[in-house]
């Protein structure tokens, strides 16, 4: 093969290495590799200019050390491959021996003084060799700029064979400025990007921090004041409350307020699937496990690795996949479907249920070592009829919110509209507030909200309750507690400053002792139906001495 054939060869296979989308180090060495089992190179290198330090400096090469690239810097018209780059022309030395600019900055020739033992780069009687060895260094042009250069180290054969070596360098050099230039929009793109998901992250930790969170209920007090101890922890959660009262948004908050806010947070959805499907979900399967299985492919849990997983309607798992889940708790550790081979997964667990688990365990439905190894620390988020007082925050959040994406001006909210609203049940809570907010401001003309833009079912609610006969029965009820609490004929018996205790704690305790005959005794409902955490209802049934089931 000729020198013509050769070099058209050389280009087609370098042509191939720069077309395969590898990283641009990858791409030198490949192409590099090549040169030197075709023309005799030595050494090579690809320096590329760096704006930070305005200094060339070595990012990839063959027949270097790491140490040696790192040495491996020169300001514009430093040495040889400075004078390239300040130049644009190629720099050919057919004897680094007899050149007294040459640096060898990197100190890989040995047989030349190490770079730091002289000040101006030369020196004299400095070479033991007898094969002279030559330096070619070609700069790289992208437009109408030198972004870096190609250098490398031959022996010396004749002047016409390093003439012709570096024409075929310069071809190369042209090609690889196009693979710089791709290169370095993808740096571009990858630092935007990543500078976008910091973006994303601080504003999804400022979205979800519990300052933002709407509540200033005793009971919403008293979940925020739980989820804020409990957030720096990895201890599991379960949060119980009925549909729609923001258990997911309570998930969200303990994670991005946790130290796994940089990890992901992943939501399963335990009732959307079937219960194959399901556990190849959570747990991944491998190629062939099942009927579709076309490849390995991993779980839920397996991408929340170093993160949160938030498994909502953790009450219609499986009975078969209580036991799974249960192993991944105590074990930390799991198995593909289809394979026999555990994995070690990092995982914080925050489950969610609007089902009473006490319950299902009673009817067999729910295993009770799983409720205890999720139950250690229990959010019980109170729905919105027990938080009434929430609702004007509330409202006024979401009108902000629609406003905006809708470009309306709902604004104005009468006062029997607003009355209506608060003493309507809700019973999709505040997802349900939520769309009669989003339906009224979609729906409005103007500035106020009134009657016709409420839903059906709450028009109809309104005319059916009159807010003077709920006040009266509860004046009524007060009135009554409190007689029981204290008669008239003990007053004169009673020390001064004691009256007001007495018949607060009497009332209390009445109240609760109802209220829990009426819920056959099980905390969860009476709390609910108090409008109190459940920790405050325990709190106070032993503080007033009441009888109670305590496993209730």
């Amino acid at each position: 093969m000729n020198r013509a054939e050769q070099e058209l060869d050389i280009l087609a296979e370098i042509s191939q290495i720069l077309g395969d989308g590898l990283e641009l180090g990858q791409v030198f060495q490949r192409a590099m590799t090549l040169l030197s089992q075709r023309l005799n190179i030595v050494r090579a290198s690809l320096l590329l200019w760096d704006e930070a330090t305005d200094q060339l400096r070595i990012v990839a090469a063959i027949g270097l050390t790491r140490e040696e690239m790192q040495r491996g810097r020169y300001a514009l018209g430093e040495g040889i491959t400075g004078r390239a780059m300040a130049t644009g022309s190629p720099q050919i030395i057919p004897d680094v021996r007899r050149e007294t600019d040459f640096l060898n900055r990197t100190g890989s020739r040995r047989w030349l003084p190490d770079p730091g033992a002289t000040t101006d780069g030369s020196a004299t009687n400095r070479f033991d060799e007898e094969d002279a060895i030559s330096f070619i260094c070609v700069p790289i042009k992208d437009g109408d700029r030198y972004v870096g250069a190609i250098s490398v180290d031959k022996p010396f054969i004749d002047q016409t064979l390093l003439e012709a070596d570096t024409r075929l360098l310069r071809i190369n050099a042209g090609c690889f400025a196009q693979t710089i230039r791709l290169h370095h929009q993808a740096q571009i793109e990858k630092e935007l990007l990543v500078a976008e998901n910091e973006a994303l992250r601080d504003d999804l930790h400022g979205r979800y921090a519990f300052d933002n969170i709407i509540g200033s209920s005793p009971a919403m007090l008293e979940v925020l004041a739980m989820i804020g101890q409990v957030a720096s922890s990895r201890a599991t959660c379960l949060l119980l409350g009925e549909t729609g009262c923001g258990k997911e948004l309570i998930a969200r908050a303990i994670h991005y307020n946790s130290p796994r806010n940089s990890k992901p947070l992943i939501r399963v959805n335990c009732s959307s699937l079937s219960p194959q499907l399901l556990e190849s979900e959570l747990f991944g399967h491998t190629k062939g496990a099942f009927t579709g299985a076309v490849r390995d492919t991993i779980g839920r849990f397996e991408a929340a690795d170093g993160g949160t997983i938030f498994l909502d309607e953790i009450g219609t798992l499986d009975a078969q996949l209580q036991v799974k889940l249960l192993r991944v708790l105590q074990e930390r550790e799991l198995e593909r479907v289809g394979d026999h081979h555990t994995i070690p997964v990092d995982v914080r667990v925050i489950a969610a249920s609007n089902l009473d688990l006490e319950s299902e365990i009673t009817k067999g439905n729910f295993r009770e070592d799983l409720y205890y190894r999720l139950n250690v620390v229990t959010v019980h988020l109170p729905p919105v009829r027990n938080r009434r007082q929430d609702i004007p925050q509330l409202i006024d959040f979401f009108l902000d919110k629609y406003n905006a994406e809708n470009s309306r001006n709902l604004t104005r909210i009468s006062r029997d509209v607003l009355n209506t609203l608060l003493r309507y049940p809700w019973p999709g809570n505040v997802r349900e507030l939520e769309n009669t907010i989003e339906r009224a401001v979609v729906l409005s003309q103007g500035d106020t909200l009134t009657d016709e833009l409420l839903p059906l079912q709450i028009r109809l609610f309104a005319q059916q309750v009159r807010p003077d006969s709920t006040d009266e029965s509860l004046q009524s009820l007060a009135t009554r507690l409190a007689r029981h609490a204290v008669r008239q004929d003990e007053l004169p018996a009673l020390d001064d400053g004691e009256i007001y205790d007495r018949v607060i704690k009497e009332v209390e305790r009445q109240l609760i002792q109802q209220a829990m005959a009426l819920h056959g005794n099980v905390k969860t409902r009476t709390a609910d139906y108090l409008g109190i955490n459940r920790n405050t209802l325990n709190k106070k049934v032993r503080e007033l001495q009441i009888a109670a089931n305590e496993e209730l």
